[in-house]
């Protein structure tokens, strides 16, 4: 076991490695000037070059490439160009709105997809299994964005059960801020929650036609003894392999979802950063998401020997 979380440890390393590489690229060939974007169209060339010298913007850009990881390994992740603050206080701020709504998200989806996909496998072929996969297919083909807003004008406009959106800050207290990110979770969790809600039927389907299965109904133990007992755990490989895919998806989704809501998140930081030219924040808001994936990733491979024993390390 501990060559295999070696191993994973390794690849981590190198896959952040290879996204840094690949965010900086796509950064450098990227249209528009920093400096230009900074003083404005009526700046004169004069001011640009020494802005842009001032930013190290003119240097080659191998040797910016490793004065931004050398200072990642410092702890050091720069200055923003156009708030001209460290940009760890950026992040700091923005990661305590989108980790939790991450969390949260994750974990109704989560929840959604245990709940439909067991019920609508359990009772395979009748009304209620055939009422919630055309609801969950319905549930994926809605874009997030477009469930936001619908969301907004049923629970904040109509009903006025909830907040419209903002972040009132974690000084306000748990509830406030809860609050607040309910409607944006349940518009994440959604599509994610109806993906994971058909992969767990199926998988589950796939369990219950096993010869153990049948073996323990034969002696009389109730369907729902055998679910519990036999069937779940076996069925959560694929289960949890699209959770950590589908993660991802959360985190790209958090991008737009933050924007309709107005939460100071990763999503509207990187937005306004791309906006403003500002490259360097950019770098490091994407690498840190991509890190997150990849962790998350990560924890999903631990977790296959934990709910299935019979893999071994070299099968994972």
């Amino acid at each position: 076991m501990s060559v295999f979380i070696a191993k994973r440890v390794l690849t981590l390393i190198a896959t952040l490695i290879g996204a840094s590489i690949v965010i900086f690229i796509v950064m450098e060939i990227l249209p528009g000037d920093p400096a230009l974007v900074i003083l404005g169209v009526d700046a004169s060339p004069e001011a640009i070059q020494s802005l842009t010298k001032e930013l190290g913007l003119d240097r080659p850009p191998i040797e910016r490439y490793w004065g931004w990881i050398s200072g990642l390994l410092q702890g050091e992740l720069g200055t923003s160009y156009a708030y001209k603050v460290p940009i760890w206080e950026l992040i700091e701020g923005a990661l305590l709105v989108t980790l939790p709504l991450a969390i949260l998200s994750i974990t109704l989806s989560i929840i959604l997809a245990l709940v439909i996909g067991l019920y609508a496998a359990a009772n395979h072929n009748k009304a209620g299994d055939i009422t919630l996969m055309g609801i969950s297919q319905l549930g994926i083909s809605v874009p997030n964005f477009w469930l936001a807003i619908l969301l907004i004008l049923l629970f904040a406009i109509e009903l006025r059960w909830l907040p419209s959106g903002g972040f009132p800050g974690w000084k306000e207290g748990f509830w406030p801020n809860i609050r607040a990110m309910i409607l944006p979770s349940l518009a994440l969790a959604t599509v994610i929650g109806a993906i994971l809600a058909r992969i767990t039927r199926s998988s589950v389907l796939e369990v219950f036609r096993e010869d153990y299965v049948r073996t323990a109904r034969a002696k009389g133990l109730s369907q729902r003894a055998t679910l519990w007992r036999h069937v779940l755990r076996n069925a959560m490989i694929p289960v949890l392999t699209v959770t950590g895919i589908q993660f991802a998806a959360l985190l790209t989704g958090t991008v737009v979802v933050e924007n309709v809501f107005r939460l100071p998140g990763l999503g509207s930081l990187v937005l306004k950063a791309i906006n403003n030219r500002d490259t360097i924040v950019v770098e490091n808001v994407v690498l840190l998401l991509a890190a997150m994936v990849i962790i998350v990733n990560f924890i999903v491979d631990l977790l296959y020997a934990v709910v299935d024993p019979r893999l071994k390390a070299h099968d994972i």
